[in-house]
């Protein structure tokens, strides 16, 4: 995942904007600049909370985000991205056959009402731990990909690290209390954008209200889910020690936002809590495209190369986090180095973007090479190295 960049009007109540930058795209010239009021995010019961533009990776929001909390069953979202990597490489399939063992069916907590022997699908036993927080769906799965739960949560722990979720570790895939089993709203939101990013085919679960298994229907714990029409998920929690607590996520107006709330006081006021940041967040921010992975922004002279000019872009899509009302403000840099000489290789960093608003730089990106361009022959080679002459005298003098 990306590196979520530090959030940028958090604290702002007065926003003053200027001219906007023919660099940016569908930008009008004429525009004048604004000012825009954003007041303080609501206050909510949850103890710790972040909010996040999946797509910009800024950080709208937050209040004590990096405090060490128990995770309680947003443990199993985890479990689950743990689940979605093996079945992406083939490790298992949702068809399979899972024999529930007498340690899954006497898991307590919020069941799926598995039975002792019976054998469940992967794909049943997945929408018992998404829809229903079984812990026991939850435990089967566990020791069908690693045997046992300790080494299922030995690779729990491997992904944490690899995504990032540097001050998290787990102690078990269902997230019973446990001192050592720690982690942060920052950490957890990292693990949202990467379930929902990296196993989209999995995703459209998450948004599921009802499921039955054994002729037992449960809903979805996930208030959310019939209160705010644009959300799709992701997982709530609770335990009498963390509180109730929720990883949520939705898109409105292309705007696709990740709320980690945890610590509130009732499943009333998770609800409530989580209605209020998304209601802010949509409400003050927008979220916009600028510029697409690997579609030409400006090209560049290549000197020696048998290209004379070759196309410069962005490696990654390009999105930015604003003030509602203020996209016309921005401004746009490019800085590209005129020395490239080649060889030049597709994806080779030769500049850099710069995204200002209020004459503060907010966002900065690699430029790069969108083609190769290899050196030329002995003709193009004796000319360029006259004019590379001439272009290195003359920038003397500007």
């Amino acid at each position: 995942m990306n590196k979520i960049i530090l959030h940028l009007f958090f604290s702002i109540l007065l926003v003053s904007t200027l001219t906007n930058s023919s660099a940016l795209k569908h930008i009008n010239k004429s525009s004048k600049s604004q000012q825009t009021f954003i007041p303080n995010p609501p206050t909510v019961k949850a103890t710790s909370y972040i909010i996040i533009d999946a797509n910009s990776d800024t950080i709208i929001a937050e209040k004590n985000s990096h405090t060490l909390k128990g995770p309680a069953s947003l443990t199993k979202m985890l479990s689950l991205y743990v689940i979605s990597d093996y079945l992406t490489r083939g490790e298992i399939n949702l068809d399979d056959q899972v024999k529930i063992s007498t340690r899954a069916w006497k898991t307590g907590g919020s069941r799926t009402f598995v039975k002792e022997g019976q054998y469940v699908s992967v794909e049943s036993l997945i929408k018992g731990v998404i829809v229903q927080s079984g812990n026991d769906a939850c435990i089967a799965l566990a020791e069908h990909i690693a045997g046992n739960t300790d080494a299922f949560v030995s690779l729990m722990n491997q992904q944490a690290k690899i995504l990032g979720m540097s001050n998290s570790h787990f102690t078990d895939p269902i997230g019973m209390p446990h001192e050592k089993q720690k982690s942060t709203a920052y950490d957890l939101a990292i693990l949202t954008k990467a379930l929902i990013k990296n196993y989209p085919q999995f995703y459209h679960w998450y948004q599921q209200k009802w499921f039955t298994f054994n002729d037992i229907k449960q809903a979805n714990r996930n208030r959310l889910l019939w209160r705010l029409n644009y959300i799709d998920g992701v997982k709530t929690g609770h335990t009498k020690t963390a509180g109730y607590s929720q990883a949520s996520s939705g898109v409105k107006n292309g705007m696709r936002l990740i709320v980690v709330a945890l610590g509130s006081s009732s499943d009333e006021s998770r609800a409530q809590d989580g209605k209020k940041l998304f209601t802010y967040a949509y409400r003050f921010f927008e979220s916009h495209s600028l510029y697409e992975e690997n579609k030409k922004i400006s090209q560049t002279r290549v000197w020696y190369g048998k290209k004379p000019n070759i196309a410069v872009g962005v490696g990654n899509d390009l999105y930015i986090t604003i003030p509602s009302g203020t996209y016309k403000s921005l401004k746009a840099k490019l800085k590209i180095n005129k020395n490239i000489k080649a060889p030049v290789k597709k994806r080779q960093v030769i500049g850099q973007l710069e995204i200002s608003f209020d004459d503060n730089i907010i966002h900065t990106n690699s430029i790069i090479a969108l083609e190769d361009s290899d050196v030329g022959n002995i003709g193009t080679r004796i000319l360029d190295s006259i004019k590379y002459a001439f272009h290195s005298l003359s920038s003397k003098f500007t």
